[in-house]
């Protein structure tokens, strides 16, 4: 017979070994930039050519031109 924690570190043991605790969250990829109605109402936009707010809404829907904010 084996003493009574040896049958726990064992487990704990394979456990490591399978790889299942090497768990990395995703982040949530995020909408480069939101529509001027969606910006506007601090709204969440899914970027979309016309997004679901404003389709909803039925109004236009209209990006801002990006500007870049890199330093030459």
């Amino acid at each position: 017979m084996s003493a009574p924690g040896s049958s726990t570190k064992q487990d704990a043991h394979n456990h490591s070994a399978s790889g299942d605790d090497e768990y990395t969250p995703r982040t949530p990829r995020r909408t480069p930039m939101a529509c001027q109605f969606c910006r506007g109402r601090k709204m969440k936009c899914d970027g979309r050519q016309v997004c679901s707010n404003c389709n909803r809404r039925g109004i236009a829907c209209t990006y801002a031109p990006v500007e870049s904010n890199k330093v030459n």
